[in-house]
């Protein structure tokens, strides 16, 4: 189905009914239903996080370009404070990793679809100190809310990946989140939900690993345990995530964007253990697509490598069961040994502008 999807896209094909019409009216139902519960709250504006990270590690190399594109998600919707936005993170968390500045400028737009894409990268790449070294999108949730057929939204996707990688710039694409996860969404209407959602998300690997970007898996929002914590992972309105929610995220596309500048060690050597794999670059996008974290980059085609680079915090002597997201400073390698850095910069509070 998802490589139909993205076939579709690239040959201008229709969209794909998942419906039969017995269905409609209870489904319609559920809809009314879920609008009125989701967005009782109120998300804040999100903060500008633009700026300078990582200023004590200035020196004679020049700052990387940080770009971060898509909807409310890449925005930060829902959180009050620059540092908590997903931007931030990922600038602090970039800046740390190479010991240089990192400057992030942000054009994404809460509410935006795909087709939004377009004017985003030529804001970015409009920019007169040049393209960015590397771009994040996050993107996919409103093209499904409002029902955008997945053929156009892949292919304004890719048109997007493949206009940044003729810059110059690489790309990971944050793909489709899994909408069933929203705690207002019941059955039927979760179940087709999470269907479309990673149809979506299988298709848009398809098309960004075929331009040349990679992918990671946002899937229920990067873990179990947005389902099982509504509460303490979403925000406010029941939709957007909050503040860890946000670094849940953020730490697992950190090691993509870190590998994709050549910063993380790389090895050709698959790892059964994780489940990593070579596989066809459909089979990869329709596995990634049903686990949260996972990584597709393109091999030798039609072959893509399936990755899973996620870290997690590790327990304490004091915390016995350990949390999902990360803890700042305290990692588990990929070898399976630990390390703590205590080096400056690490942090993910607010821009330090130069």
């Amino acid at each position: 189905m998802a490589r139909r999807i993205a076939a579709g896209a690239a040959y201008g094909g229709g969209s794909i009914g998942l419906l039969g019409a017995a269905a409609v009216g209870v489904l319609l139902a559920e809809v009314q239903l879920a609008k009125r519960q989701v967005g009782g709250g109120i998300a804040p504006v999100p903060p500008s996080a633009d700026g300078r990270y990582g200023v004590a590690f200035a020196g004679p190399s020049d700052p990387l370009r940080l770009g971060l594109l898509g909807d409310s998600t890449a925005a930060g919707q829902g959180v009050r404070r620059a540092g908590q936005t997903p931007g931030a993170l990922l600038a602090s968390g970039l800046a740390a990793v190479s010991e240089r500045p990192v400057d992030l400028r942000n054009v994404a737009q809460p509410g935006a679809r795909s087709d939004d894409l377009e004017r985003q990268v030529s804001l970015l790449l409009a920019d007169p100190s040049g393209p960015p070294d590397v771009c994040v999108i996050m993107i996919g949730a409103n093209d499904v809310t409002h029902r955008m057929p997945a053929t156009q939204s892949v292919r304004c996707l890719t048109t997007a990946v493949r206009r940044l990688r003729t810059a110059g710039a690489e790309v990971v694409v944050g793909t489709c989140p899994d909408l069933g996860t929203i705690e207002p969404v019941y059955q039927p209407l979760r179940w087709l939900a999470r269907r479309v959602s990673r149809q979506l998300a299988a298709a848009q690997t398809i098309g960004s690993v075929e331009q040349g970007g990679r992918t990671v898996s946002l899937g229920d929002l990067l873990g179990p345990e947005f389902a099982a914590n509504p509460r303490e992972l979403f925000g406010p309105d029941n939709y957007h995530p909050s503040a860890e929610g946000y670094a849940t995220a953020a730490m697992a596309v950190l090691p993509t964007l870190c590998a994709v500048l050549g910063l993380w060690p790389e090895t050709d050597r698959l790892d059964g253990a994780r489940r990593e794999d070579m596989l066809p670059v459909a089979k990869a996008a329709s596995q990634a697509a049903k686990e949260a974290g996972t990584e597709v980059t393109g091999a030798r085609a039609p072959w893509a490598l399936l990755k899973h680079r996620r870290r997690r915090r590790l327990p304490s002597a004091a915390d016995p069961h350990p949390h999902p997201h990360p803890h700042p400073g305290t990692y588990a390698e990929p070898n399976g040994s630990t390390r703590v850095d205590h080096r400056p910069g690490t942090d993910t509070g607010t821009p330090r502008h130069a």
